[in-house]
């Protein structure tokens, strides 16, 4: 899409939840993300399979023309891979519904839904579909714009310890960061207690969005949070590692830092740092196989980026980049690589704009085993990727017709979504037939 159309549209479009306008204050700034096209849906159907080394002949699921159409991939396959050789036959169904802008999900041991929704609610909803009232004890929440209760994960040994995690955006006197708590759940799943902030973003801003954020823990049991870079004015702190914008922090589930983080130690950095130079980060999964921690990040028009951090690595932002301001200019200086800057696995012109991920490991689909799903907001759809290594291979779409907040796989090997809107729901993709 034109990045003159831009601002007609910006009106016109729910918040996309990513994206940040040049110099421009933060409520032109959160207009201006909502306008990154929106898809249409359309029934899913089985892709023809062809030899896997037949890439060539197979054209990607992207078509428009680039926003950044100056700039070049670092190498083959880093954007618009074909569509895979082979798919599966999908549905798409319903679980429940009525449910206020979600923004993640966990099941729980029983199959239950433990759901978070932006305005700062924590719900159970249970296997039949019925909506729980909010359970009481979540913190305070700055719940304008993109902030509010974001995401919501179970500790490693929840069955024992009842432990649960959650990420917002925690107001201060003027201002409001992302913060990150835990909490025990209650037996009758009516009230939190014992909740302990573990973490909070340095320094605060008056900003209303780029809070990232999401949970995951590794197989250690450390937790790692994402973050964002806070939108404007504060983007250009994501290139100063002595704070934590724009980062992937590393602590320990009490909230203390890893002796291993690679900052620890150096007075000029943070030492819950993991990562840095990060843009938004709203979605974030741990390797079936290797362990290791793998993010996507919202870029402004184009520029949303897969990585797989390394501690200490600088990911760019915004100094390196791909895509462009909404104004059509360059962020920064138009580069997009750097000898001392990550490049991302895989990045996206125009944008999926992308929000939860999960690697697929279940039985019901057993030709997506492997693959990466990712949700996608104002693109309404699921996006799949398909590796060879640690490269990706293919890319397919999965449309769904409404704004995909979260993408987790179920213990049934279905897939399940939160849509991101006023009658949020929750969805799931199982086969066919």
């Amino acid at each position: 899409m034109s990045s003159k159309l831009l601002p007609a549209l910006a009106a016109l479009l729910l918040l996309s939840g990513c994206g940040d306008a040049e110099q421009a204050p933060s409520e032109s700034s959160i207009a201006a993300e909502s306008a990154r096209d929106t898809a249409a849906a359309a029934e899913p159907s089985e892709s023809v399979p062809e030899p896997e080394n037949a890439s060539s002949t197979r054209e990607p699921e992207e078509t428009r023309p680039p926003n950044a159409e100056w700039q070049t991939p670092a190498f083959d396959g880093q954007t618009r891979a074909p569509q895979p050789a082979t798919s599966a036959e999908w549905r798409l169904e319903t679980v429940a519904q009525g449910l206020e802008h979600p923004w993640a999900l966990e099941i729980l041991p029983d199959g239950a839904f433990l759901v978070t929704e932006r305005p700062g609610n924590l719900r159970i909803v249970s296997t039949d579909g019925s909506v729980g009232e909010p359970i009481s004890g979540v913190p305070e929440v700055h719940a304008v714009a993109q902030g509010g209760l974001l995401d919501v994960a179970l500790a490693p040994d929840f069955e024992q310890s009842r432990r649960i995690y959650l990420t917002f955006s925690e107001p201060t006197d003027s201002a409001s960061r992302t913060a990150a708590a835990s909490a025990t759940l209650s037996e009758d799943r009516t009230e939190l207690t014992d909740v302990q902030v573990i973490f909070r973003q340095h320094p605060e801003f008056q900003s209303r969005g780029h809070y990232g954020s999401r949970i995951v823990f590794d197989p250690e049991g450390r937790i790692y949070i994402t973050t964002g870079d806070r939108m404007d004015r504060s983007r250009e702190l994501a290139q100063d590692p002595s704070n934590t914008i724009g980062t992937v922090a590393r602590i320990n589930p009490d909230g203390s830092i890893p002796a291993d983080n690679p900052f620890v130690g150096d007075s000029d950095r943070a030492d819950a740092i993991w990562s840095w130079g990060h843009r938004n980060i709203q979605a974030a999964a741990r390797h079936p196989e290797s362990g290791e921690l793998w993010t996507i990040e919202h870029g402004p028009a184009g520029g949303d980026e897969l990585n797989n951090p390394e501690a200490g690595r600088n990911y760019g932002w915004p100094a390196v980049t791909y895509g462009e301001n909404y104004s059509g200019s360059k962020v920064t200086e138009g580069i997009t690589q750097r000898n001392d800057v990550e490049q991302p696995v895989y990045y996206w012109d125009p944008v999926i704009a992308p929000s939860g991920m999960t690697f697929y490991t279940g039985d019901a689909f057993p030709v997506w085993q492997g693959d990466l799903f990712i949700g996608g907001l104002a693109s309404a759809r699921v996006v799949r990727l398909v590796f060879d290594g640690d490269r990706v291979a293919a890319e397919e779409w999965l449309p769904v017709g409404e704004r995909v907040r979260d993408v987790i796989q179920g213990p049934d090997g279905h897939l399940y979504l939160v849509t991101d809107m006023d009658n949020g729901k929750i969805m799931r993709i199982l086969p066919a037939g």
